[in-house]
C-alpha cells in the first residue's frame, strides 16, 4: 500500500472543490475508496446527485446547515461542524477509505467553528495509507505547514463580476 499524503487546495480562485473531486474521480478508477465530507455545506449541489447515481464507491456528507457566509454561523452551526468534524476523524482513523476529502474545512476554521489544533491532532494520527484533502480559501498557517502539498487557486478573472450567478451543473 503507497503512503498517503495531505494536499491543501485554496486561494480565491474557483475550482479548489472541483479538484478535489476530481482526484476523488481518479481514485476510485485505480479502485480505491473515497469519503467526502463537506463543511459549511448544506445547500444541494450537483456533485451529491451525481455521486449518488454514478459513484458509488465515493461517499459523500454534508456537514453545514445552509450557506452562512453572507452572515455570522449561529451556534446550530457551530455544534453541526464540531459534530461533522467528529465524524470524519473516526472516518480517517478507521483506515476504511484511501482518499478523503475535508472540503470547506479551511472555511470551518477561518470562521472558528471549531480549533486547528483539533484538526491537526486528527492528521498527526491518520494511518498511513490515507490521502487527506483539504479545500477551501484562507487555509491557515498551521494546515499549510502540515500539508505534503499546497495548490494555491488565483482568480484573474471571474464571471461573478459581470452579475453572472451560480449556475447549476457548472457552480452548483
Amino acid at each position: 500500500m503507497s503512503k498517503g499524503y495531505i494536499q491543501v487546495y485554496t486561494g480565491n480562485g474557483k475550482g479548489k472543490t472541483t479538484a478535489a473531486l476530481g482526484l476523488a474521480i481518479r481514485a476510485i478508477g485505480a479502485g480505491k475508496k473515497a469519503f467526502i465530507g463537506q463543511f459549511v455545506k448544506g445547500m444541494h449541489y450537483s456533485e451529491l446527485d451525481a455521486i449518488k447515481t454514478h459513484l458509488n464507491n465515493i461517499e459523500i456528507k454534508q456537514y453545514g446547515l445552509d450557506c452562512f457566509i453572507v452572515n455570522k454561523p449561529e451556534e446550530k452551526d457551530i455544534i453541526a461542524a464540531k459534530k461533522g468534524l467528529d465524524e470524519m476523524k473516526n472516518i480517517i482513523l478507521s483506515g476504511k477509505f484511501d482518499v478523503i476529502i475535508m472540503d470547506e474545512l479551511n472555511i470551518a476554521l477561518y470562521y472558528k467553528l471549531f480549533d486547528v489544533k483539533e484538526v491537526l491532532d486528527i492528521l498527526k494520527r491518520k494511518p498511513a495509507h490515507v490521502e487527506i484533502v483539504i479545500t477551501g480559501r484562507y487555509a491557515p498557517e498551521p494546515i499549510i505547514d502540515i500539508a505534503d502539498l499546497v495548490t494555491e487557486m488565483k482568480e484573474i478573472k471571474h464571471y461573478y463580476q459581470q452579475g453572472v450567478q451560480a449556475r447549476k451543473g457548472i457552480e452548483l
